[in-house]
């Protein structure tokens, strides 16, 4: 009776700790990495006055577990001309590891996808979800998507 008390007590204990592990402490604050270049507009043929203007539009704040998301979409007419990050998660090491992991990813699928439905990367759960908040927050401000 003993064994089975002390096995149940030990068990208790060890499912406790497993669940208050904290994966993410804040405890350094990453450098930001450098901006990403943005191409420049693609130039307008000769004869043509009409050429759509590229219109920047800056998406909410997405609030994540591990920080704010926020988007900057960049449109020429109707189509996404480019997508940058403008805030993320990067409180500790980690989370600007993965962030910065991810979001060349997203920025690919949002290109890609020409909308804010895209694919979440692996291990990058809420900074997708921020992102492609963000993303559609951005768009419906400029009546796109």
């Amino acid at each position: 009776m003993r064994r089975l008390t002390l096995w149940f007590a030990a068990t208790v204990a060890a499912t406790i700790l497993l669940f208050s592990y904290r994966t993410s402490l804040g405890a350094t604050v990453a450098a930001p990495p450098a901006p990403v270049p943005v191409p420049p507009a693609d130039p307008v043929p000769s004869g043509s006055a009409s050429a759509a203007a590229t219109v920047a539009v800056e998406g909410p704040v997405a609030r994540t577990r591990y920080g704010p998301v926020q988007v900057e979409v960049r449109l020429r007419g109707r189509t996404i001309a480019d997508v940058r990050a403008v805030r993320w998660p990067n409180a500790n090491d980690r989370d600007a590891e993965i962030s910065m992991a991810a979001l060349p990813r997203l920025r690919a699928e949002a290109l890609a996808a020409q909308s804010a439905h895209i694919d979440t990367v692996s291990g990058a759960t809420y900074t997708s979800d921020g992102y492609r908040t963000s993303l559609q927050g951005a768009l419906d401000r400029a009546h796109v998507g």
